[in-house]
């Protein structure tokens, strides 16, 4: 069984709108960097330390995670917060979504949808490929533009920002235009 995607917005909308109004607007994209904080500090226990000085009571070595006071350095110290514990969330719930809603005939993990078979091929491994290097290239234009598309776009948005829509309109000016190049058929 698959969601209609009418009842998938507005579930993703009424999500969206509890997390504004209950607790802050959702951008998933920080705690990558967070994540790369954790790591760095099992590897280097001195890469972020307390400072009472500091606005956030941290202090890192890397100034990514010091900006903002220390906000970075703090969430690096203590990650199971809100922000980190609704990333890992989501991973969960794709999973258990994918798990309980796809039929038993499209549960293979090698499936290939049918536009990139006719495009690229079958091999299962250049499609992860692809859509490594693709969340790779969002994840990267996501921290150089200081946000995910998930804070940008749908909370910006959701929030009447002005950046929210002109992230939007840029978003799509760049995807379809892509998607059209990549997934053209032979021959057009």
């Amino acid at each position: 069984m698959y969601w209609n995607w009418k009842i998938g917005g507005i579930a993703l909308g009424l999500i969206f709108f509890a997390a504004v109004a209950l607790v802050k607007p959702i951008g998933v994209s920080t705690q990558f960097v967070i994540l790369d904080g954790i790591i760095a500090k099992a590897l280097n226990p001195g890469v972020v330390t307390q400072d009472k000085t500091n606005k956030s009571g941290y202090r890192s070595l890397n100034p990514y995670l010091n900006k903002s006071g220390g906000k970075y350095a703090r969430s690096v110290a203590n990650p199971w917060n809100y922000s980190f514990i609704f990333v890992l969330s989501m991973i969960v719930g794709g999973l258990l979504g994918r798990f309980f809603t796809c039929p038993e005939d499209d549960k293979p993990s090698g499936s290939i949808p049918e536009h990139h078979r006719r495009r690229f091929g079958d091999t299962a491994a250049l499609r992860y490929l692809m859509a490594f290097i693709g969340g790779v290239l969002v994840l990267w234009g996501s921290r150089m533009a200081g946000g995910c598309t998930s804070g940008h776009m749908m909370s910006g948005m959701m929030q009447t920002a002005l950046s929210g829509y002109l992230f939007a309109f840029a978003v799509f000016v760049v995807a379809v235009p892509v998607a059209i190049i990549l997934y053209k058929k032979q021959g057009e």
